[in-house]
């Protein structure tokens, strides 16, 4: 078995860098026993909370975008598990057992105190879980209770929250930012200084699906109310790479987990490129079935090859170095048609010396 997708973050080895992304395709242990056996190299859980009690997700949740009749974009209102903690703690220990080798990542949510992020904490720690990823990023994840991206807005609650998981936990601790603020990398930047072991970004964008022309209803609404929900799939995917850019160039070495509109092999590696270091798919998993993993590795590989690669993490920030300002750019432009106007005049003068010689002549 080729080992060229091997991949390690934060000292744990990822027998490739595809991730399944907290959601519905890592709803319970079942539906995450079967990504593993499609050959994911890890799963982040859905989220969870202490109380399973104060969730209620809704139904219809979910809208697509469409351009030229073909889905680009895919909106959700889904919130966190609204399964018992227990049930998870338990789930975690029989999936580490069954699947050893695998990397099971837990994604956890609390309001704003203390003792609620230790508890949880130390609970999945306990239970076995490689790594923690902290929810501080759902967008419509009950902000009227400080939880996901209302949170993740604040970087002294980043910073918090972020200290208090750091100091209870046995294993890394990701924190997953939200891409709804102007600069990324200020919460991030909170995360890193309390402790965080590494980021992921991003997490769903803002939005509305669509529009019904004939209702002016919203897309999807229940009853006849919306909300905004999560914007995720192929569309995001430059807005991803570039914020996984930014935080690659402001916390130089920091372990990334890319995640956004990864749909194939190339796209998997515009986001290692750009500094990420594991990828995280969701939606894509959700139209396409765990079964994308053989295309999003064969294609992986095969730009390997194509660039004679070894190893995965040698296209771990490939294009960082060809970022600047814009200021850069026009002066770059700037003296390029200096020197070009140079050497042109350069040009004309050596020819009018040689025609002058051969009218002297």
């Amino acid at each position: 078995m080729s080992t060229k997708l091997e991949c390690h973050q934060n000292g744990i080895r990822f027998e490739n860098p595809f991730l399944v992304g907290s959601g519905p395709p890592s709803t319970n242990a079942k539906v995450i026993a079967r990504s593993f056996e499609a050959g994911w190299g890890g799963s982040v859980i859905k989220t969870i909370c202490l109380d399973h009690t104060k969730i209620r997700n809704i139904a219809p949740r979910y809208g697509k975008h469409f351009y030229n009749e073909k889905c680009i974009g895919f909106t959700n209102n889904e919130l966190i598990t609204d399964r018992p903690l227990e049930v998870w703690l338990d789930e975690i220990r029989a999936l580490k057992k069954e699947f050893p080798t695998k990397v099971l990542i837990a994604s956890i949510m609390e309001g704003p105190i203390r003792d609620n992020w230790h508890r949880l904490t130390e609970a999945v720690c306990g239970a076995g879980a490689d790594m923690i990823e902290l929810n501080l990023s759902c967008p419509h994840g009950m902000p009227e209770l400080k939880m996901g991206q209302a949170m993740g807005q604040c970087p002294e609650i980043v910073s918090d929250v972020v200290g208090w998981c750091v100091e209870a936990s046995t294993v890394p601790v990701w924190a997953k930012m939200t891409p709804n603020v102007t600069d990324i990398t200020a919460p991030a930047k909170a995360a890193m200084e309390a402790g965080a072991h590494g980021l992921t970004a991003i997490n769903t964008i803002l939005s509305v699906a669509a529009i019904d022309m004939k209702t002016f209803k919203p897309t999807p609404n229940v009853k006849g109310i919306s909300a905004f929900g999560g914007y995720s799939y192929t569309a995001v995917k430059p807005i991803g790479i570039r914020m996984v850019g930014e935080l690659a160039m402001a916390f130089p070495g920091v372990e990334i987990s890319g995640v956004g509109g990864i749909v194939d092999g190339r796209s998997a590696a515009e986001y290692l490129c750009m500094g990420a270091g594991t990828l995280q798919v969701c939606t894509g998993i959700m139209l396409d079935g765990f079964k994308v993993i053989d295309k999003l590795k064969t294609e992986l590989t095969a730009i390997l090859d194509q660039h004679g690669m070894e190893r995965v993490h040698e296209l771990k920030g490939k294009s960082l170095e060809y970022f600047g300002t814009m200021k850069e750019m026009a002066d770059r432009l700037e003296a390029s048609k200096q020197k070009t106007k140079a050497h042109t005049n350069s040009f004309d003068r050596d020819n009018i010396v040689d025609v002058s010689k051969e009218l002297t002549l």
